[in-house]
């Protein structure tokens, strides 16, 4: 069963004003009301569809119009564009050269609790929450009974309650990893009761992780159908993300929990690696057999300038020609910076998208798209060598989790373990073998398969794919003053970049909470 995504989902007209999104005990505003949108059987699913498209959407009408969020562009709320924007562009991956508000202090690392990106992607987390606790409490048994609900309809309900709980999870992972210590609100939080209070960064931790756990046998299952959708095998990738940054979220490291959840997913027997590196992330990669979970987006119903129309587009310009990747022109945007792009070797797959003619290799000048490899590593063209559907909007989808991840989480988790080394080497190859098409660029010996080699391979494996800020972050190379490892404009400081303050490992709490919610203290140095 697919979830639609039109129709009731225009009755949660929510949150449309940034003081709704400061508390998250809020209930959603609607054009309609409880009383009586509840008696739509389908209200249920296109609620649940919501969830969903938070990941995708920006608003009620797309691709703009009536916007969920205020006092951002539209373009720019969107979860994935936020998301993406700060995993990567504060790193040695990417260099964004637009002035944008907010986006210049993500490019040289010096961005205060007033930055509007980090707003944004704050006020995102606590919408899906906010969504998801509002399904939880309009679906309880006694209210289901109350409407005469069906006894199979309230079966098929409770399904879709553990999918909110996994999207409420997902959200908090993502609200931790930023921000540390966080308001921990759920629907037995009383609507219209006092400010929430902040959790600390392991409250948060432990509670996704019991979330995750108790609800992983009421999803629905890993099949094709199910394609996007909270599986049991998404649960144990979403598990071993936190457990693999446990020592960083509380103090304690759990990397044989996130081994164990790697090989569950791995174990699954569901996923296998795409022949084609490159299909992961085309127009009809929804056909990979390697993508666990993904954001959705087509260009005939599910429209954005966010998501993956933003990452199509921005990631080429220049001397790039936008018809070999089935768009209508590209937007001169994110490049690659040289201290990744040295990472790769002649004949890896995984950079031969690159495009070097009319490019220089070093980021000289952040507002001039020659300076930085182009690396157009998305495109809406199908692995058939057709284009989607559309030229503007695109068809492909965001790989949030895939198989080739798993194998480096239990690779990883191996290394720090010291246990299972036979098998991390079997499956850090197997990328290897991929990416080159034979044997020649194989490991020969697990003593081979350093944290370094790890950390350098997730950068050519996983590049674009938003995890570069929390993985340097857990390789302890993102910030702090004795971190050695420096990019170009990091600090500010074009070419060879220059340390920049720990505080950076967190994002702030932006200025507008603080000022709406005595309970929060800003994060360490902000």
């Amino acid at each position: 069963m697919k979830l639609r995504t039109c129709g009731a989902l225009m009755f949660v007209s929510l949150l449309a004003a940034a003081t709704a999104c400061t508390d998250p005990s809020v209930a959603p505003r609607s054009t309609v009301t409880e009383a009586n949108i509840w008696n739509d059987p389908n209200a249920y699913e296109e609620f649940l569809a919501k969830l969903y498209g938070g990941l995708i959407l920006t608003g009620q009408v797309g691709p703009f119009g009536n916007p969920d969020l205020s006092n951002i562009d539209e373009g720019m709320s969107q979860w994935l564009r936020l998301y993406w924007y700060m995993q990567e562009v504060p790193t040695d991956e990417a260099v964004i050269g637009w002035g944008d508000p907010g986006l210049p202090e993500l490019n040289r690392d010096n961005w205060s609790a007033s930055n509007s990106m980090i707003q944004g992607m704050y006020y995102r987390v606590y919408f899906q929450v906010t969504l998801a606790n509002e399904f939880l409490r309009q679906t309880s048994l006694d209210l289901l009974n109350a409407r005469g609900v069906t006894s199979a309809h309230k079966a098929q309900i409770q399904q879709y309650r553990a999918e909110a709980r996994w999207l409420r999870a997902y959200a908090y992972w993502v609200g931790m990893d930023f921000f540390g210590g966080i308001p921990l609100v759920t629907e037995a939080n009383p609507i219209g009761g006092p400010p929430p209070k902040q959790a600390t960064r392991d409250s948060v931790y432990r509670y996704v992780v019991h979330e995750l756990t108790a609800i992983r046998d009421s999803l629905p299952p890993a099949t094709p159908v199910n394609y996007g959708r909270a599986t049991p095998v998404t649960d144990d990738m979403l598990l071993a993300e936190v457990h693999l940054n446990a020592e960083i979220y509380t103090g304690t490291p759990h990397y044989d929990l996130a081994l164990n959840a790697a090989q569950a997913v791995i174990g699954s027997g569901r996923y296998t690696l795409d022949a084609d590196y490159l299909h992961n992330f085309m127009a009809d990669n929804n056909t990979s057999p390697e993508i666990i979970f993904a954001v959705i987006q087509k260009a005939a119903y599910i429209q954005t300038y966010g998501g993956m129309t933003f990452l199509v587009h921005a990631g080429g310009g220049g001397s790039v020609p936008a018809a070999d990747f089935c768009v209508d022109g590209f937007w001169g945007g994110y490049r690659l910076k040289q201290q990744v792009y040295r990472l790769f070797s002649p004949g890896d797959a995984r950079g031969s998208f690159f495009w070097t003619a009319d490019q220089t290799d070093s980021v000289i000048k952040i507002s001039d798209f020659s300076g930085g490899i182009a690396a157009p590593k998305f495109s809406n063209r199908m692995s058939t060598g057709a284009c989607g559907s559309q030229l503007e909007m695109v068809d492909t989808d965001f790989p949030v989790f895939r198989l080739g991840e798993a194998y480096l989480i239990y690779a990883e988790a191996a290394v720090r373990t010291g246990t299972n080394l036979a098998t991390a080497l079997s499956y850090f190859n197997a990328l290897r073998e991929r990416a080159y098409g034979n044997t020649s660029a194989d490991l020969s010996s697990a003593s081979q398969m350093t944290l370094d080699t790890l950390l350098a391979e997730r950068a050519r494996e996983l590049l674009f794919e938003a995890r570069r800020r929390t993985d340097l972050i857990r390789f302890g190379k993102f910030a702090g003053l004795n971190v050695t490892y420096n990019w170009a404009w990091k600090g500010g400081t074009s070419a060879g970049g220059a340390p920049i303050d720990s505080r950076y490992n967190l994002y702030p709490i932006p200025q507008n909470e603080l000022t709406a919610n005595p309970n929060l203290k800003q994060n360490p140095g902000y």
